[in-house]
């Protein structure tokens, strides 16, 4: 019941769950408190909404979120608590005393401070936001950027404000029991002096030596950065907070290129959730300042997404624009119609051609090169499980999808299955679960089936740990544990020195001067958490069964430490593939092994599981004795096909991809400019009433947009 209640509140946990409790009935008993009245039960109950409130808000709730569409936000709880405390003051008979009339001038007055103490923080808000937000670009030496105002005075600064009037009611409660109005003005006193010198330390940061220059400075100071760079290949991104990850994915690649990068992003959200990266980095949320950019030196421009702003860079034809994706599977993703606008569509291998083809969808066959996929170093390959260690088995299901089809995930009517399977296997096996972090968000039966999942593997590890069988290496654990600790010590004193994604400054502005990454902490820091993926596995047993939620270890990283893995249709199953090991996919939507293999290339060299997971004994033996595996030749030859050959390297591959782009450019760019030179020598021109070039910053030479 209460995990029902917990996803219909929208709440994170039960804590929560119970300050939202708390907080909805603290009202109605500030309400009857007051009409007793009592004064120990009113301030109890205002104690308890002040504190839940707090809690509420420090955790970014929901629940807090949603009360303002219902006319119940932040400033109309406090005006309705100190409303009640007016009442309590009359029911207790203080209607004509004159700690009566100060709470009224106090509340009114501090109410008349709410104004221009939101009018303050809206305007050094605006004010400091910038036009172009960026990170490792020094702008610092082109414009002047003053240091952001403390965070104490703008973070949740409507909340700090609005419990100032702690003191006053404190005060006045006080003064009601004791009879007396001496500490009710002291605390009428201390809330109105102190919102009065909160408004007033405000004032400084609207001053224009407090405020960044105007757009069209910045924007100067930017188009001066990009003329001395001159960045040649551009990954571009536009999306939700939550696709972040679409374009952390290509970072690694960025860093790799033999030509200059920049990545250009639409949204303030991804800038803010963008990985540590050494590349120059653009955020223009506005379509016309991006129009407006100089990227005269852009000859290839990167796309990881198909979405509706993708436009107002695609209109620049100076660059070439090729749609890269963000993964590789038979999805509808991967054929999506609008690929047809890009001048290539690059693939990983050979079945990324072959699913255009066959979804015939506009997008020409010459238009397609394949690339291999350079994200996929990582994964190591496999020979055997090694000598004195028992295998072990990845179980990575998806989550469930929007629509509800059963095909997507195999965690509901196979999971359970799938794992006790697993956790009884003899000769024994190593289960490592890890779920996709969205299980659950949909549908509560994969939620609970989740739990179910995560309950078995846990049991198992507990009963292995008392098996003889399986002794643990103490000393080495408590080496391997030492060494985490040491390692995230570093890496936790190295965060505030990276200068990573510029989160940690004090705003927008701040973060463009200052979020510039150090190459020397950036490869310190990857190295540091390679380090720690050692430690993590080797800090417990390698025969102890795990459940592996959150960021670290990463999916390549279990990958690596696993012989096999079980999971469904996605991208996990196209990059398990690059490892060589042997694999199953659930046929959760019972296709039909025949189908189901015709219907999703990857799983054509996969073990086929139904939902009662009968099957699993075919990939238990493959990963026992790897010599008689009879799908060994058909995953070296679907990895091929899905991924591309081994050599050259997939980041060779890209490198000369964007070459021969890049080449192919210039040769449209000087083919442009020829007609223009022969003109001048025909006696009688014809006249032209466009011109004869397009600036390649999408600039006409008098520096209007050229729309459309």
């Amino acid at each position: 019941m209460i995990s029902t209640a917990i996803r219909v509140a929208r709440v994170g946990s039960a804590a929560e769950l119970a300050a939202a409790a708390l907080m909805m009935l603290g009202f109605p008993a500030l309400m009857l408190a007051a009409l007793v009245p009592s004064i120990p039960a009113f301030a109890a109950a205002a104690a308890v909404t002040y504190l839940a409130d707090h809690y509420l808000h420090r955790k970014g709730s929901y629940l807090v979120n949603r009360l303002s569409k219902v006319r119940a936000g932040l400033s109309i709880r406090f005006l309705i608590r100190q409303l009640l405390l007016i009442l309590l003051l009359a029911r207790l008979g203080l209607a004509d005393d004159l700690i009566y009339y100060g709470a009224i001038a106090c509340f009114i007055a501090f109410y008349g401070l709410q104004a221009p103490h939101g009018a303050l923080v809206t305007l050094i808000r605006n004010r400091r936001r910038m036009p172009v937000a960026t990170r490792n670009i020094d702008l610092a030496s082109r414009i002047r950027i003053p240091d952001a105002p403390p965070r104490v005075l703008l973070h949740r600064s409507a909340e700090k404000m609005l419990h100032l009037d702690l003191a006053a009611v404190a005060g006045i409660l006080v003064s009601a029991s004791l009879e007396s109005a001496v500490a009710g003005f002291i605390g009428i006193g201390i809330t109105v002096g102190l919102g009065l010198l909160y408004v007033l330390g405000l004032v400084p940061y609207v001053r224009a030596a407090k405020i960044p220059p105007n757009a069209e400075k910045v924007l100067a100071a930017v188009d001066d950065w990009l003329a001395e760079y001159g960045p040649e290949t551009v990954l571009y991104f536009s999306g939700s907070k939550d696709s972040v990850y679409q374009v952390n994915m290509w970072l690694e690649t960025m860093e790799q290129l033999d030509s200059k990068p920049l990545i250009i992003l639409r949204e303030r959200a991804i800038l803010n959730n963008l990985a540590p990266t050494t590349v120059p980095v653009i955020c223009v949320p506005g379509g016309v300042h991006l129009m407006n950019l100089d990227l005269t030196n852009v000859r290839v421009a990167l796309y990881a997404a198909n979405v509706g702003k993708n436009i107002h860079l695609l209109r620049v034809p100076t660059m070439k624009h090729v749609f890269i994706g963000h993964g590789d599977s038979d999805k509808l993703a991967s054929v999506n119609p609008y690929s047809k606008v890009y001048d290539e569509v690059w693939t990983a291998g050979r079945a990324g051609r072959d699913r255009y083809a066959i979804a015939d969808v506009g997008v020409r066959d010459d238009d397609i090169v394949e690339v291999g996929r350079p994200q996929l170093a990582p994964i190591q390959g496999w020979s055997g499980v090694p000598e004195g260690r028992i295998p072990t088995v990845l179980y990575a299901p998806t989550w469930e999808g929007w629509d509800g089809n059963p095909g997507n995930t195999s965690i509901v009517l196979a999971g359970e299955n799938i794992v006790e399977q697993l956790v009884k296997a003899d000769p024994p096996v190593r289960v490592l679960y890890k779920p996709h972090p969205f299980t659950g968000t949909v549908s509560k039966e994969a939620g609970a089936a989740h739990r179910r999942i995560t309950a078995l593997v846990e049991q198992a590890a507990a009963e292995r740990a008392t098996d003889g069988r399986f002794a643990a290496d103490a000393a080495a654990r408590t080496a391997a544990q030492a060494e985490l600790s040491r390692i995230e010590a570093r890496l936790a004193e190295l965060s505030g020195k990276s200068g990573g994604n510029g989160n940690g400054k004090g705003d927008e502005a701040e973060a463009t001067r200052d979020g510039v990454v150090d190459p020397a902490v950036h490869e310190e820091v990857a190295r540091l958490r390679g380090e720690w993926n050692t430690a993590y596995w080797r800090s417990f047993g390698s025969h102890e069964h795990r459940v592996i939620t959150g960021a670290e270890p990463r999916l390549y990283d279990c990958f690596n430490v696993s012989d096999a893995m079980v999971s469904d249709i996605s991208s996990v199953v196209s990059d398990f593939i690059a490892s060589g090991k042997p694999y199953a996919v659930t046929d959760s939507a019972e296709l039909g092994v025949e189908e189901f293999k015709r219907q999703n290339t990857a799983v054509r060299a996969a073990v086929i599981l139904s939902n009662g997971a009968s099957e699993l004994g075919g990939l238990l033996d493959a990963v026992r004795d790897p010599a008689g595996d009879p799908l060994a030749e058909d995953r070296g030859d679907l990895k091929r096909y899905l991924l591309g050959p081994d050599e050259p390297t997939s980041i060779e591959q890209f490198n000369t991809a964007v070459a021969n782009l890049a080449l192919k450019a210039d040769t449209r760019n000087f083919g442009q400019e020829t007609p223009a030179v022969g003109a001048d020598a025909d006696p009688e021109p014809e006249p032209d009433p466009e011109p004869a070039t397009v600036p390649a910053h999408g600039r006409t030479a008098a520096g209007d947009d050229l729309v459309g």
